[in-house]
């Protein structure tokens, strides 16, 4: 005979389960927004832009959704496992809702880019988000599958990400030293190459997540970072 016991453990287990179904359907979205941004970025598609940033605030809302599902399941004093599911789900909902602002901004940007003529260094800006959305949905892949190890590898190759945001960022004050009637332009595109790298770190929190998630407080193991525009005279891109 099915104990009240089993009823408590699979009403629990089935609330994990939506939770977790709801991170990885909020990831997908700002996935797709970020895609969708840096598409519209190389079509010079104001509508599309516009569609975008108001699709934001789905993802917003689910981010609620899941703070709400993560207090139920707290409520059910869980053991030391089922803790760190539930903080890694709260850390790993805010950095998602944090990738779909910057891919909005992006996106935003992308409408006063289009004032002026194209710029050759959208391709540049295409390689640096294409880079990024790679580390979003592989994290988002490691988060699923429980696995500690891809999500370290997600973790190193920000470097990589950082590498490129810092050529970007060089070719492009190199370009507005040469001719002052780019520099409003290329202001638009650091901005969004900034939104991008910025992508990038909220990607390798959520792999820090997933270690803490699998490993606990097990130190991880030193990151390289290779971001070197602070070595430059540079404008203030810390943009929200």
């Amino acid at each position: 005979m099915t104990q009240p016991h089993d009823h408590i453990v699979k009403s629990y287990d089935e609330e994990r389960q939506r939770l977790l179904g709801e991170i990885l359907r909020m990831g997908g979205m700002a996935a797709a927004q970020l895609q969708a941004a840096l598409d519209v970025v190389e079509r010079r598609d104001d509508a599309a832009a516009a569609r975008i940033i108001a699709n934001d605030e789905a993802i917003d809302a689910l981010e609620k959704e899941v703070s709400h599902d993560v207090m139920k399941l707290a409520l059910r004093g869980p053991m030391a496992r089922d803790l760190r599911e539930i903080l890694a789900a709260l850390r790993i909902a805010s950095d998602i809702e944090r990738i779909g602002d910057y891919a909005a901004n992006v996106a935003k940007r992308s409408t006063a880019l289009n004032q002026a003529p194209p710029l050759p260094h959208t391709r540049g800006l295409n390689v640096l988000g294409q880079l990024a959305l790679g580390l979003v949905r592989d994290v988002l892949d490691a988060y699923r599958g429980n696995d500690a190890t891809a999500a370290q590898r997600v973790r190193e190759r920000d470097a990589e990400l950082d590498a490129q945001y810092t050529g970007l960022f060089r070719e492009l004050l190199t370009y507005m030293m040469e001719d002052a009637r780019v520099i409003t332009p290329c202001t638009h595109l650091l901005f969004m190459a900034k939104n991008i790298e910025r992508i990038g770190d909220h990607a390798t929190n959520i792999a820090e997540n997933v270690w803490f998630l699998v490993h606990g407080d097990d130190a991880l193991p030193p990151r390289e970072k290779r971001d070197e525009t602070n070595t430059v005279a540079r404008p203030d891109l810390n943009e929200n």
